[in-house]
C-alpha cells in the first residue's frame, strides 16, 4: 500500500517513545507491523527483545501474519520470529509465569463465565453472600446468589486492577476479598485478573524478593528492548502497569489508540491513560493518522460530527478525513422514523434484502461482488434488550442470522430443543415436550428419531451414587443424543442454495461451549444435582452469564446477518451497518437505576469512580465506534416504544438527520447491475496450535466440529495428570539450564508441586499420585547425566508454511548431546495419549520450529513414555518426511480457507477415537 506521510514518519520513529492516535479506519495493523519489521532491521535487535500486544487473538493473528509478511518482503527470513511475542496482556503474563514461576505452572485459567459459575457454586466460601450493597437510606443489604454475582465479580477485579485504597474498604468487603482470593488459591485458579496480578507483583518486586520474582525481572531486563500496545485507550490501570513494568528498565515504548474509541470504561479502562501518556514517560513523539481508509466520506463527516461534540482537554485533537475507495451515493445514509418496534425490524429485514445483489467492491483493484447476508451488520446497545422483534422478523422470512456471543443463542429453536433435553433429565418436563421441541426446530428429525434419543436421557436418569461423578456427565448425554437421533449437518433442510445445516451446527456447537464452561465448575457434584442445577442454569442464568462474551471462533464464518452488541463489533467492519433502537434513554443509555459496584465500594476509595457508572461522553464515544463499522451503507432507525421514556429519539438519532448526506426517507436501490450474491471468503489469518493441527490430520471434520463450531469433549476425572507431569518435566529441564541438576530424592516434592487433578475423585487421586511420584522418579534415575545437554525447555516455537498460516507450539524438550546432535524430545504420559504416527508427526513440526527458530536442523526425534509400561520411540529426522509435513501443514491451511472440511471417506482408527463421530457418521462395529 502507499503510505501517507504520518504513517511513514509512525514507521520510521524507533529512537523515542511513540504516541500513535490512530482515528478509524487509518491502517494502524499496516504501520505497526512496518515498524516491527524496521526494528528487526536495527543492528542487535532480535525478535525477542520485542513485546506487541494486540487486544484480542484474532488481532494477533492479524497482526502476527502482517508482520511476518512484511519481513520476509523486507529481510528475506529472519530467524527466531517465534520468540517475538505477538498477543494479548493476559497472554503474555501468562508466559512470563509459565516461564519463569514454578508455583504458577499447575494453575489453571478460568474463564469469565467459569470464574463466574465459580462464585456462584460457592456463594459463601467466595464471599457473594457475606458482601452487601449499601443503597443511601437504607440497610446493607448481603448480595444474592446468580442475581448479584456479576456484579461481585466486577467488584473482585476492581479490588486488583484499580487503583483503590483497600485499607479503607468495609470490613464485609474486606472480608470478602480475602475469602474469593483464598478460593482461587485452593482450587488453583486464576481468573483473568489474577493473571495480570501475579505477573505484575513479579515486575514491581524489590531486589530481595524470591527467586521467581527475580527472574522475572532479569528476563525483562535482560531481554525486552521494544514494547508495542495496540487500542492503547482501552488499558485500565493494571495493564497499565503492566506495560511500566516491561518498560521500567529503558525499554522503548510505542502506544496505538484513539481515544475516541474508548468504550470499555465501565470495565475499568481509563481514558487518562492515553491523555496524559505524554506527560507520564519520557520523550514521547506524537503521530496521528487521521486518514480513514474504511468508510466513505459521508459515513467518516457523520463519525467525525459525533466526536467533535466532546469537550476540549477531554478528546486528543484530531480532524479525521475519508481516503479510501468507497464512493457514497444518494440514499447510502438512512435515518428512518418508524412507527413502533414491529416496522422497525420490518424496515431493516426489507433493507437487508434489498440490499441482496448489490454490486461492492472490497478493495482498490478487485472486481465487484455481490453483498451478502454475511455484509450486513446490525449493532445494538444492548442485544438483550432490543434484539427481540428483530429476530422474530429475520426468523418468519427465513433471514440467516448469527448473534456474536451466546446472547441470544438459547432462544434459537435447535438451542431450545437442546435445552429441553436437560429439562426432560432433570424431571421439568415430559418426553413429548422434548419430542415437540426438537420436531418445532425443523433439522430433519421424525417422532420416531426422538424416541431413540429419549432412550439415552433416560439412561442418563438412572443415577447410581456408587459410581465415579464423571461416569454420567452432560457433555457425553449430549453428544449421545444427538447420535441417537441421526442429526448430522447435511441433513438439516435447507432452502436453495443455502447451507443451514452450517448454522444450525454451529449454534449447538456454542451451546456444548456452554455447557463445557459448566461442567468444568460443577463436574464433581453428583450426576443428579449436576443435571438439575444445569437444567435451571441455562434456563434462568445463561443468557445473562454470557450477555457481553464473544464466543465466536474467528474460523467459523457463516452467509449470516451478524447481531451483536457495538462493544462486539469493535475492531471489525462491514459493507452495511444498521444501528436500530435509537431512542432517548436508550443509546445513549442512560445511567442504571440499579446496584452498581459504588454500591459495595465506596467511590472515595477508587480513582475516577465515576467511570463505572458510565458518562455521556462514554456514550457518544460508543455510537462514533458503531457508526465507524460502516463501509458504505448505514442505516439509522428510531421507533417508539409506547411506555414512558422510550417515546423520543435519541439525541444522536436527531443530530444525524442534520447531516446533509442522510436521508430520513429510504431511496430505492438500483435494481441493474446486479450480482449474484457472493460472501466475502476473506482468507483468515490462521493460527494453528500443533495440537489444532493434529485434528485437522487426523480428520478435517472433525477440526471443523470441535475448532470452528465448538462441540466440547466430556470431561474426565484423570484430566490434569499428563499436564502435571509435563510440568515437572519442565521444572526439571529449566533449572537444568541454569546449572540446577535436580535429584531424585526431590521426586516426590516436584509432584507435590505441580500435580492439580481437578475432576479426580478421592480414589483416583490416591491411585494417581504415587503414579506421578514414580513416574518423575524413574525419569530422574534414567536421565539424570542427560540433564547438562538441556537446551531448551518448553521453547516456543512457529511455522509459517504458506501465506495466511502460522502453527505454534511448545517443544517439551531440547537436547544437545555428546555427539553434537539435537534431539527434539516429546513427554508422553500415557499409552492412550495419541497415536504414535500422529505424535511423529507432532516431533517433525517441532523439528521445522526448531529450524526457524535457530536456523539450525535437529538431527533426532523422540518420544519418551513417562509410564512404566510405555515404550519410546526415537529415530533419525527423515528430510522428505519434512518436506511432505510441509505440503500436508499447506494444504490444511487451504482447507481452512476454503471451508472444505469433509469427514473421512471411510470409517477407521481415528474415528473409533473420536469424541464426536456420533454426529458425524454411524458408527461401524
Amino acid at each position: 500500500m502507499q503510505l501517507t506521510p504520518a504513517q511513514r514518519t509512525a514507521i520510521d520513529t524507533v529512537d523515542r517513545n511513540l504516541l500513535i492516535v490512530a482515528c478509524a479506519g487509518s491502517g494502524k495493523t499496516e504501520v505497526i507491523s512496518q515498524r516491527i519489521a524496521g526494528l528487526l532491521a536495527q543492528s542487535g535487535v532480535v525478535p525477542k527483545n520485542i513485546v506487541a500486544f494486540t487486544f484480542t487473538e484474532k488481532a494477533a493473528a492479524e497482526l502476527k501474519e502482517r508482520i511476518h509478511a512484511r519481513v520476509t518482503e523486507q529481510h528475506g527470513s529472519v530467524i527466531g520470529l517465534a520468540e517475538m511475542y505477538i498477543g494479548t496482556m493476559h497472554g503474555y503474563a501468562l508466559d512470563l509465569l509459565h516461564s519463569h514461576v514454578p508455583e504458577a505452572f499447575k494453575i489453571n485459567v478460568l474463564s469469565d463465565v467459569q470464574a463466574r459459575l465459580l462464585i456462584d457454586k460457592n456463594s459463601r466460601k467466595s464471599g457473594l453472600t457475606t458482601t452487601c450493597a449499601v443503597v443511601q437510606g437504607k440497610a446493607p443489604q448481603p448480595l444474592k446468589r446468580y442475581a448479584q454475582s456479576r456484579l461481585y465479580q466486577q467488584v473482585m477485579s476492581i479490588l486488583r486492577e484499580d487503583n483503590v485504597d483497600l485499607a479503607g474498604l468495609r470490613p464485609d468487603v474486606a472480608d470478602g476479598f480475602k475469602s474469593y482470593m483464598a478460593l482461587l488459591d485452593q482450587r488453583r485458579y486464576y481468573d483473568f485478573t489474577q493473571i495480570l496480578t501475579a505477573a505484575v507483583d513479579c515486575l514491581e518486586a524489590n531486589e530481595t524478593a524470591d527467586a521467581s520474582a527475580v527472574n522475572v525481572r532479569s528476563h525483562i531486563k535482560e531481554n525486552i528492548r521494544y514494547v508495542v500496545v495496540d487500542e492503547y485507550q482501552d488499558t485500565n490501570p493494571i495493564q497499565e502497569r503492566l506495560i511500566a513494568g516491561l518498560t521500567q528498565f529503558g525499554a522503548n515504548l510505542c502506544v496505538v489508540g484513539d481515544d475516541d474509541q474508548t468504550i470499555y470504561q465501565w470495565r475499568g479502562s481509563a481514558v487518562k491513560n492515553i491523555l496524559t501518556l505524554e506527560d507520564r514517560y519520557k520523550d514521547v513523539e506524537r503521530v496521528t493518522l487521521n486518514e480513514n481508509f474504511r468508510s466513505s466520506d459521508a459515513i467518516v463527516d457523520l463519525g467525525r460530527s459525533v466526536v467533535d461534540a466532546i469537550a476540549i482537554g477531554r478528546r486528543l485533537p484530531k480532524q479525521m478525513v475519508a481516503a479510501g475507495h468507497q464512493v457514497f451515493e444518494r440514499g447510502d445514509l438512512l435515518a428512518l422514523t418508524l412507527p413502533d418496534l414491529d416496522a422497525e425490524a420490518a424496515s431493516i429485514a426489507d433493507r437487508i434484502e434489498a440490499i441482496q445483489g448489490l454490486p461492492f467492491t472490497d478493495a482498490p483493484g478487485q472486481s465487484p461482488r455481490g453483498m451478502s447476508w454475511s455484509d450486513c451488520a446490525v449493532l445494538y446497545r444492548s442485544v438483550k434488550r432490543d434484539a427481540g422483534p428483530l429476530v422474530a422478523e429475520l426468523r418468519r422470512r427465513g433471514i440467516p442470522y448469527i448473534i456474536k456471543g451466546l446472547t441470544g443463542l438459547f432462544d434459537t429453536p435447535e438451542v431450545a430443543a437442546a435445552v429441553a433435553c436437560f429439562k426432560y433429565a432433570a424431571g421439568e418436563i415430559n418426553a413429548s415436550d422434548v419430542t415437540g421441541a426438537w420436531i418445532a426446530a425443523d433439522l430433519g428429525l421424525a417422532a420416531g428419531d426422538l424416541v431413540r434419543g429419549i432412550a439415552v436421557l433416560d439412561r442418563s436418569m438412572r443415577w447410581d451414587d456408587t459410581k465415579a461423578w464423571d461416569s454420567v456427565t452432560l457433555q457425553a448425554t449430549f453428544l449421545e443424543f444427538l447420535e441417537a437421533v441421526g442429526l448430522r449437518e447435511e441433513r438439516v433442510p435447507s432452502p436453495q442454495g443455502a447451507n443451514r445445516g452450517e448454522l444450525i451446527f454451529y449454534n449447538l456447537g456454542r451451546f456444548s461451549t456452554a455447557i463445557g464452561d459448566y461442567e468444568r465448575i460443577h463436574l464433581t457434584s453428583p450426576p443428579k444435582d449436576r443435571f438439575a442445577q444445569f437444567a435451571k442454569w441455562i434456563a434462568f442464568q445463561a443468557p445473562d452469564y454470557y450477555q457481553e462474551s464473544d464466543g465466536d471462533n474467528s474460523y467459523a464464518q457463516p452467509d449470516a446477518v451478524v447481531l451483536a452488541t457495538v462493544h462486539q463489533a469493535k475492531g471489525m467492519q462491514w459493507p452495511a451497518v444498521f444501528i436500530p433502537a435509537l431512542r432517548n434513554l436508550a443509546f445513549p443509555n442512560r445511567r442504571s437505576g440499579g446496584l452498581n459496584v459504588l454500591h459495595v465500594v465506596d467511590a472515595g476509595l477508587i480513582e475516577d469512580a465515576e467511570r463505572y457508572r458510565g458518562t455521556a461522553e462514554d456514550e457518544r464515544r460508543l455510537f462514533y465506534v458503531a457508526v465507524t463499522r460502516a463501509q458504505k451503507f448505514l442505516t439509522l432507525t428510531y421507533a417508539p416504544t409506547g411506555k414512558q421514556g422510550g417515546n423520543k429519539p435519541s439525541e444522536f438519532f436527531q443530530s444525524a438527520t442534520r447531516q446533509q448526506t442522510v436521508l430520513t426517507k429510504p431511496a430505492s436501490l438500483p435494481t441493474e447491475g446486479r450480482l449474484t450474491p457472493t460472501p466475502k471468503r476473506a482468507t483468515p489469518d490462521v493460527v494453528l496450535s500443533f495440537s489444532d493441527l493434529k485434528y485437522l490430520f487426523g480428520c478435517n471434520y472433525s477440526f471443523k466440529l470441535r475448532l470452528m463450531y465448538g462441540f466440547d469433549s466430556p470431561l474426565q476425572k484423570e484430566l490434569g495428570y499428563g499436564k502435571s507431569l509435563h510440568d515437572a518435566m519442565a521444572e526439571i529441564h529449566k533449572r537444568a539450564i541454569e546449572g540446577d541438576i535436580v535429584d531424585p530424592s526431590e521426586a516426590e516434592a516436584l509432584v507435590d508441586r505441580h500435580l492439580n487433578l481437578p475432576f479426580a475423585n478421592p480414589a483416583a487421586r490416591d491411585q494417581l499420585r504415587p503414579a506421578a511420584i514414580a513416574s518423575v522418579q524413574r525419569y530422574l534415575d534414567e536421565n539424570s547425566a542427560l540433564l547438562p545437554l538441556t537446551e531448551f525447555s518448553e521453547q516456543v516455537v512457529e511455522i509459517h508454511p504458506a501465506p495466511g498460516v502460522t502453527v505454534t507450539g511448545r517443544i517439551d524438550l531440547t537436547r544437545r548431546l555428546d555427539t553434537e546432535e539435537v534431539s527434539i524430545v516429546d513427554f508422553k504420559s500415557t499409552e492412550r495419549a495419541q497415536a504414535n504416527d500422529v505424535s511423529l508427526d507432532q516431533l517433525y513440526m517441532y523439528a521445522l520450529g526448531y529450524k526457524e527458530l535457530t536456523g539450525t536442523d535437529a538431527d533426532l526425534v523422540e518420544i519418551h513414555n513417562l509410564d512404566k509400561a510405555g515404550g519410546s520411540k526415537r529415530e533419525v529426522v527423515d528430510t522428505d518426511v519434512l518436506a511432505k509435513l510441509t505440503e500436508r501443514v499447506t494444504a490444511a491451511g487451504d482447507s481452512l480457507r476454503t471451508n472444505s472440511l469433509p469427514r473421512l471417506a471411510v470409517w477407521g482408527k481415528t474415528c473409533q477415537a473420536c469424541d464426536f463421530v456420533g454426529i458425524c457418521r454411524d458408527r461401524q462395529v
